[in-house]
């Protein structure tokens, strides 16, 4: 996960997650990472990016849970890796990003500069914009209508972009019954969290949903709370675009249980004009995600546990007004 984020937040932010697959590491990769402060970020900066050196280096206080986050003056932010990130990724927010963001709909960071490897620090860095907000509270908006429309805007003119020649996204095009397994076996592993009896009916329910048809959009398919910026109660900003390229439209359609209320939820849905087919994967995909990650962060990372347990719940409440 890439992440750029908000500089004017009110309260703690929420890291934005990959998944707790995706980012499982063990002992031994988390005493790999390599050490990063302020003072290696200057020396970086100075001598690959001259003409930024004179702007000062200071810790962000958003979380990143593969990027340490710096701020380079008032509107740059410095992403050294905390684990090694493929070049192909880099590459391709770098070639990319800039061309999509004129016409989405919301601020994006956009990559400025790129650094090289060095014998002080073994990866790839970039500089990007930063964007100013703050992350929403699942189920805590000023106005939840509004910002389902924001959100819908935003999903739909993403969607509607010319997909030639642009790259897959291997979590957009994640399957559920590809993801069936690790969510029993995360469900099995919340005992004592949620109502498992009740997450294990509606997963299944979930499984029985339309497979995705292949037609192929661009998707950004890691629309959670944390990657989405919020000023005055309206949508403001989107982050991480790690995981950008052509998937299922439902990739981009979980969003709607991770942080809209049932209300702002049809308004969503609505907005999108989504199918049955479609908003029932997305829904799936919601609860999967959910059920693997609240159990995994529940003591390491409250706060994805926080919007996992919102996800679980709404999707209970909604399977139990269904059956």
């Amino acid at each position: 996960m890439l992440q750029t984020s908000a500089s004017a937040r009110t309260r703690d932010p929420l890291p934005s997650h990959d998944g707790p697959r995706e980012h499982a590491q063990t002992a031994r990769e988390r005493t790999a990472e390599p050490h990063v402060d302020p003072a290696l970020v200057t020396r970086l900066v100075t001598a690959q990016c001259p003409h930024l050196a004179h702007l000062d280096v200071r810790p962000a206080r958003a979380l990143g849970t593969v990027h340490v986050l710096y701020h380079l003056g008032e509107d740059l932010v410095v992403r050294p890796p905390r684990v090694g990130v493929s070049k192909e990724k880099v590459d391709k927010e770098h070639a990319w990003l800039p061309r999509l963001a004129p016409r989405l709909r919301v601020p994006i960071p956009v990559p400025v500069a790129g650094g090289a490897p060095t014998p002080e620090y073994p990866c790839e860095w970039s500089v990007y914009t930063w964007l100013r907000g703050e992350n929403p509270t699942p189920g805590r908006l000023d106005d939840p209508e509004g910002f389902a429309l924001d959100l819908a805007a935003f999903v739909t003119t993403l969607h509607a972009l010319n997909v030639v020649d642009a790259p897959p996204s291997e979590r957009g095009r994640r399957s559920l019954r590809d993801l069936d397994a690790s969510a029993c076996a995360a469900t099995e592993q919340a005992h004592g969290l949620i109502g498992v009896e009740a997450a294990t009916h509606a997963l299944e329910t979930a499984l029985r949903a339309h497979e995705w048809d292949g037609h192929a959009v661009w998707v950004h398919a890691d629309l959670l709370p944390g990657n989405l910026l919020i000023e005055d109660g309206r949508l403001n900003g989107m982050l991480d675009f790690g995981a950008l390229g052509t998937g299922d439209p439902a990739s981009d359609l979980n969003v709607a249980w991770s942080v809209l209320p049932r209300e702002a939820r049809e308004v969503f849905r609505d907005a999108l004009g989504a199918n049955e087919g479609t908003w029932a994967r997305a829904r799936g995909l919601a609860l999967v995600i959910a059920l693997q990650a609240l159990p995994y962060y529940q003591h390491t990372h409250p706060a994805f546990a926080l919007v996992a347990r919102y996800v679980i719940t709404e999707i209970l409440d909604e399977h139990g007004r269904n059956v």
